[in-house]
């Protein structure tokens, strides 16, 4: 069995993972307009961490997340032979280091906590989360290491903003995910960690199961998801078939909701295919933005936040129907037993991931 706890988060919502649930059950957001900050000096909707300097910002957001941590975990295992660092994240620090973005941070970083083993760096667009989570899940089902610490971590460069503008797939307003006046996304910002292992005493509170997931890429277009949903669709067939889990046990579903007009028609589709559109689901984005390599990791937190509090959280910013195919969006936060989550991420050039986790 694989045992996933001690989630953590560093977000413009908070420094922890206490402040950012704290802010997710209130319903505020991280997003707010950034003057000056788009292509142009034009103004733009960010959920941006304004209390830690740009400079060296994702190394420093490294540093701190596993430093929170710790504080939830047997402290040896961050330096055993035994554990293994993954970092999933799309840029890195280009700012610091446009040829190479990773090298110096991780460096840093793995020096610092004197790690016995070089940190793996997944970087497969916006489900290097999902996919940094599952590659760790079957490290240890493997025997290769005993535990695991993923860490998702994107921070906002002028590239990636700017690229995202030259696609006009950034929102004039805080995104709406399947809403039917969403416009784009609302990039964001963040880091946040979970923590993987065959053995549930190393951590301080409940732990959970992790069921691990399958990818598939439809391959449909370098930044246009499927028309017909078939990435997602076949990503979360097999990760349910592969589990023996059947679609009646999900309680929940994290989705992935950029608010892109095709994202979201897209996810739409493909869980009508699957059968589970009427599970209840959100999206976190509009509470953290679009995060990149770090939102599969967010938001997975968030959810084992959420089964451990047996509340469903809203989908910020949904208001009415924008899918062809009918959703069961969360409108209000609900109190409900939830022991079986579905997580999904999607990203450019077709890829999608999917995995489960469950209460023991």
């Amino acid at each position: 069995m694989i045992y996933i706890g001690a989630e953590e988060i560093i977000s413009p919502l908070g420094q922890n993972m206490e402040e950012n649930f704290q802010a997710v059950c209130e319903n505020r957001s991280g997003v707010s307009l950034i003057p000056h900050a788009g292509f142009n000096d034009e103004s733009i909707h960010l959920s941006k961490i304004t209390s830690i300097s740009s400079q060296n910002k994702f190394e420093y957001l490294l540093i701190d997340i596993l430093e929170n941590v710790l504080k939830q975990i047997d402290p040896q295992i961050v330096s055993s032979k035994k554990t293994i660092v993954i970092v999933s994240s799309t840029k890195g620090d280009l700012d610091r280091n446009i040829s190479s973005p990773f090298t110096d941070s991780i460096a840093a970083f793995a020096k610092y906590f004197k790690l016995a083993n070089e940190p793996l760096v997944v970087s497969n667009a916006c489900i290097s989360g999902v996919l940094a989570i599952n590659a760790a899940g079957n490290f240890i089902k493997t025997g290769l290491y005993d535990h695991a610490i993923v860490i998702g971590c994107d921070v906002i460069s002028d590239f990636v903003l700017y690229g995202f503008q030259s696609l006009f797939a950034v929102s004039s307003t805080p995104c709406a995910p399947f809403d039917a006046n969403r416009n784009g996304i609302t990039l964001g910002e963040g880091c946040s960690a979970v923590v993987l292992s065959n053995s549930k005493e190393i951590f301080k509170k409940t732990s959970f199961q992790l069921f691990t997931g399958r990818s598939a890429n439809d391959a449909n277009h370098i930044s246009g998801p499927s028309r017909t949903g078939e990435g997602l669709f076949r990503s979360v067939k097999k990760t349910l078939e592969q589990n023996q889990i059947s679609v009646d046990e999900i309680d929940f579903i994290s989705a992935h909701g950029t608010a892109t007009i095709f994202n979201d028609e897209m996810e739409a589709i493909a869980f009508d295919r699957l059968e589970i559109n009427d599970k209840p689901l959100n999206s976190l984005k509009g509470y953290f933005g679009h995060t990149l390599g770090a939102a599969g990791v967010i938001e997975t937190a968030i959810s084992i936040q959420m089964m451990r509090n047996n509340l469903l959280v809203k989908s910020l910013g949904y208001k009415e129907s924008g899918t062809s195919k009918t959703l069961n969006i969360a409108t209000e936060n609900k109190s409900s037993e939830l022991n079986t989550i579905l997580k999904t991420a999607s990203g450019f050039g077709g890829c999608n991931a999917s995995l489960v986790i469950r209460k023991l």
